[in-house]
Order: structure tokens, then sequence, then C-alpha cells
């Protein structure tokens, strides 16, 4: 299964993270908030009018810009 955004999945779905392509300053700062290649994440909502994201990795929750979220690629479980 190929990797998408992480921004493309529904609330509900998990998926892997495989891959993070962003500028060293929000990498450092995403890697500070558990994302890392290798962990599961589940979105658990999306806000309308291209809001954020809540995510969740292991036991907590974030939120997440969509154009954050873009850079983030998953694959699917």
């Amino acid at each position: 299964m190929p990797a998408v955004a992480l921004s493309s999945l529904t609330p509900g779905e998990g998926a892997t993270i495989v891959a993070i392509h962003t500028d060293e300053p929000l990498h450092q700062r995403l890697l500070a908030m558990g994302f890392r290649t290798g962990k599961h994440i589940e979105v658990i909502r999306k806000a309308r009018f291209s809001g954020p994201l809540q995510v969740r990795i292991g036991t907590t929750d974030i939120l997440v810009r969509k154009n954050e979220a873009e850079q983030i690629k998953v694959r699917k479980v």
C-alpha cells in the first residue's frame, strides 16, 4: 500500500508513520510530540473548513494543522 498524507485519512482510520517531510524546526517539534517513523497514529476528528486534525499517538491526543498533516506521510493499517 502506498504512503499517503496524514491529512487524507478520515476519522477512525489508523496508520503507521513512514516519513516526515518538513523543515528542521517543525520536524524537531513533531518529534518532541511523539511523531516518529514506525509509530501508530489514529485520526480522531477533523475540524471543518480546513481546520486542524485531532490525532492520537499512543494515549496522547494532539492537534495538528492541516498543512503540517500534509507533510506527514503514513501507510494505512
